[in-house]
């Protein structure tokens, strides 16, 4: 397994980075002060610099089951206004990247989008003829009901600024969205299970083939320090007591009971993924082999 490709029974997941980059997730995790960060070593050299800077990735998961390519969130895309200025007006080479991977955005049938923040839906569509459009032409694209309706019923572009109107907008437009529930099985290795609290109606994706099992995280983790510290809550966050006790709940059982799923983290850097395993103190960490 080498960061980009993992193969879990007959399926398999492909990374394909937006960026990758150093410091930058105060923002994110206010707590992470580098000194503290530099106490959790299990963190060296992947996650985390010499300094105790955090290490944090912005890439989409391509889950191929051999008669499904499911797109499992679509980054931050080109081209788009944002409030965070390394992240606005981007010109990535994300969709050659893609088509690089085997994955030309018109081979894929499913977006899933684990929920609705601006780096998760950004290449829901893409600006041609002045105008945005559906990036995945042959795709549903699937939201979690509550989801949706927490976000178009809280004001549209009033809350989201323009992320609404040019990544969410067209998608419904051209017909091609599909509400779900938050345990919605998309086919039969591919399932949702919800991970309420970083947003109203946010869901992970879990992965089952062949006596083997991967959970792609989304965003109830943002970064691994966060199996450590669970009590590091996101400033992103919908409810961060929710949050927090479902990263408790998870680090349980992935430690515990089902401590045989492989966990690709949405935001986590190369190498990406690994096992939760718990210290004699009963923090946890993740060992990535």
């Amino acid at each position: 397994m080498n960061g980009r490709e993992w193969q879990v029974g007959s399926v398999r997941v492909t990374r394909v980075v937006e960026m990758e980059v150093v410091g930058g997730s105060r923002f994110i995790l206010p707590d992470a002060l580098r000194d503290v960060c530099l106490s959790h070593t299990w963190m060296q050299p992947h996650f985390m610099d010499d300094e105790g800077s955090l290490i944090m990735s912005i890439h989409a998961l391509v889950v191929d089951t051999g008669e499904r390519r499911i797109v499992v969130d679509t980054c931050l895309g080109n081209d788009k206004e944002r409030e965070i200025p390394a992240w606005s007006m981007l010109q990535t080479s994300f969709i050659d990247d893609l088509t690089v991977a085997g994955y030309p955005p018109e081979s894929i049938d499913t977006v899933m989008c684990t929920h609705l923040h601006v780096d998760h839906v950004g290449w829901n569509t893409r600006f041609v003829d002045g105008e945005w459009v559906p990036t995945f032409t042959n795709a549903n694209y699937l939201m979690a009901r509550p989801e949706w309706e927490y976000w178009s019923s809280n004001g549209g572009d009033q809350t989201y600024g323009s992320l609404f109107a040019d990544s969410i907008q067209p998608v419904v437009d051209a017909d091609l969205q599909q509400l779900v529930e938050t345990d919605h099985r998309l086919c039969d290795e591919v399932s949702l299970i919800p991970t309420i609290g970083h947003t109203p109606g946010h869901v992970s994706v879990m992965i089952e083939s062949e006596g083997h099992r991967a959970m792609i995280t989304g965003d109830c983790f943002h970064h691994p320090v966060q199996m450590s510290r669970p009590d590091w809550c996101s400033s992103a966050d919908h409810d961060q007591a929710r949050g927090e006790a479902t990263r408790r709940e998870l680090l349980d059982r992935l430690s515990g009971q089902d401590s045989d799923i492989f966990v690709i983290g949405t935001h986590f850097a190369t190498p990406t993924a690994g096992y939760v395993r718990r210290f004699d103190d009963g923090s946890h960490w993740l060992d990535v082999g």
